[in-house]
């Protein structure tokens, strides 16, 4: 499986909408956006998913643009794709990148595990 590499501008994209208090990190050559250990949105290449609980991803389901999101074969579970169009209307991504991080903060704190 080949891994989509980000542009600057899909970068810069996914680090303006994330909420200002997650944690971004770097993943596979790409970004994530955590809260509390967990991964609630992820850049692939250029798209942007969000996690988000079950009735938030059937109304996004529905919007023109959204989908999978993650590799083709291997889709992640719980993530949508945000609309490619949203760059030109940041406020709806950082509408959805809210949705998802205060999704994943009610989760529990992932915790690390230990090496033995």
């Amino acid at each position: 499986m080949k891994i989509p590499k980000p542009t600057d501008a899909d970068k810069a994209f996914f680090e303006s909408i994330v909420p200002p208090n997650a944690e971004i990190k770097p993943m596979f050559g790409n970004l994530g956006g955590f809260v509390n250990g967990n991964m609630f949105m992820g850049l692939f290449g250029p798209d942007v998913g969000v996690r988000l609980k079950p009735d938030d991803r059937v109304l996004l389901e529905a919007v023109d643009g959204s989908g999978p999101f993650g590799p083709e074969d291997r889709p992640m579970k719980e993530y949508l794709a945000l609309p490619a169009a949203w760059r030109d209307d940041p406020i709806q991504a950082e509408e959805w990148a809210g949705r998802a991080y205060d999704y994943v903060a009610a989760m529990p704190p992932k915790v690390k595990k230990s090496k033995k």
